[in-house]
């Protein structure tokens, strides 16, 4: 069946209730994460800390939310979406608490890793229930409004985050966000359906190796590690460099993100419509190259006007989460329905492995002057230096800059992306029919909601 010969991808009010829910779980699992990255100027001043020791903040995240994914990724299949869902959310939201009440830096380090460690299974959990609801023909679709929950939490989370961590501290943030994740946890308890047809009766649960044996699995994961790398190795440090390198002050990051999230808002979902119209593996390669010269412009900005810094933000922010509306429908129509969650929580892992790397790596290389602490250290950043001297030449970049390696950032972000282009075109995709699995459907969504 081509693209346009599918049924229109609507969705009843039943399934857009589901959805709004699902997007609240994102909203403040989304928030959470990257609220943390905007923060940068004040945390590095409330807590005294360089960029490298910026970059373990946002790095710890990332690799617990990989341990995990990991950890759960055989057994998330074994319970009811529902169960499953409730019982990571709360633990995200505790740990979201400990985020807010860290006395020192350390202690907001292992808090974010515990954070982590919920945060990263609670996101594969939502997208396995929108795999399992949403066929295959609607499900970049549904992808686009969850995932719209990022240009929320720009338009609304971080300018909010913001205010409370300029007027209380870097803190407050966090446990406002705890506060509001028990209402949505509460709301869920009560609305969101159990979906339990993914259950079989009798079925022998595939092991890790079963999950990552599969050659398409395999390209799944080589294509999200990939994806992520290039995107949170620029990510991390947007604030920062627009700070130090565009020469903007802090009180002006809050409106980047702001415009950033209004246009990612329509984005998103204009994204994923056309996704399910046009092919998502078409519309993917369009997002995908654009945000590669996005990324590149924004990672090599010299001191400039506002609203030039607010344009190339922006531009970045809707080519960079575009890519992740087909490509996540991409993904998780690779996996049969019995084994989506096991899968998509493998998934996530090696996604939040990616994510810790690349923000670890951006870490070491914005923060390259800073002494070495061993030998092996000291020659590494020799060569970062040298690396970093020959493209601030090629952009004119001042040697002076307090990041002077975000262009080699931009760099490797883009190889990363090219990687992903190539990739996306091997990876199989679309429901695998399972005459012994039955999808739940609209009207077993009706029945609950």
């Amino acid at each position: 069946m081509k693209p346009t010969d599918r049924p229109r991808p609507t969705i009843s009010r039943s399934e857009w209730g589901l959805l709004m829910l699902l997007a609240a779980v994102q909203f403040t699992n989304i928030l959470d994460f990257v609220i943390v990255m905007p923060l940068a100027p004040l945390a590095r001043e409330q807590y005294s800390i360089t960029p490298k020791q910026f970059g373990y903040i946002v790095g710890s995240y990332g690799f617990a939310a990989c341990l995990g994914s990991l950890l759960s990724a055989k057994f998330l299949d074994r319970f009811c979406r529902k169960r499953a869902l409730l019982s990571l959310y709360l633990g995200f939201t505790v740990s979201t608490l400990l985020c807010g009440l860290a006395p020192t830096y350390e202690s907001l380090v292992v808090a974010r890793a515990v954070a982590g460690f919920f945060g990263g299974v609670v996101g594969a959990a939502v997208m396995a229930i929108v795999g399992d609801v949403f066929a295959d023909y609607r499900r970049g679709t549904a992808m686009g409004v969850v995932m719209s929950a990022f240009a929320v939490a720009s338009v609304i989370g971080i300018p909010i985050g913001m205010f409370l961590a300029e007027n209380f501290d870097v803190g407050a943030p966090f446990t406002a966000l705890a506060g509001l994740s028990m209402i949505v946890w509460f709301l869920g308890f009560f609305l969101l359906p159990s979906l339990r047809g993914h259950m079989l009766a009798g079925r022998k649960h595939p092991t890790i190796l079963e999950l990552a044996g599969s050659r398409n699995h395999l390209l799944a994961y080589a294509f999200n590690l990939t994806l992520t790398t290039s995107g949170f190795l620029v990510v991390p440090f947007i604030a920062d460099a627009m700070v130090t390198n565009a020469g903007q002050s802090k009180e002006n990051v809050k409106y980047v993100y702001l415009v950033g999230g209004i246009f990612t808002l329509v984005s998103t979902n204009v994204i994923g419509r056309l996704a399910d119209r046009f092919g998502k593996k078409f519309v993917f390669r369009i997002v995908a190259i654009a945000a590669i010269v996005m990324a590149l412009i924004l990672t090599n900005l010299h001191p400039v006007p506002l609203w030039v810094v607010i344009l190339v933000c922006t531009g970045f922010m809707v080519c960079m989460s575009g890519r992740f509306v087909p490509a996540q429908a991409l993904i998780t129509g690779s996996a049969r329905p019995e084994v989506r969650g096991g899968f998509l929580s493998l998934n996530s892992s090696i996604g939040f492995l990616a994510m810790g790397l690349a923000s670890t790596i951006a870490g070491m290389l914005v923060g390259s002057n800073e002494p070495p602490t061993t030998k092996f250290g000291e020659k590494l950043q020799g060569l970062i230096a040298l690396a970093i001297m020959a493209i601030g030449m090629l952009v004119g970049q001042s040697p002076d800059s307090r990041l002077p390696g975000y262009p080699l950032v931009g760099i490797i972000s883009s190889l990363s992306a090219v990687i992903s282009l190539v990739l996306v075109g091997l990876l199989k995709t679309g429901d695998v029919p399972n005459t012994s699995h039955v999808l739940p459907t609209p009207e077993l969504v009706e029945e609950v909601v």
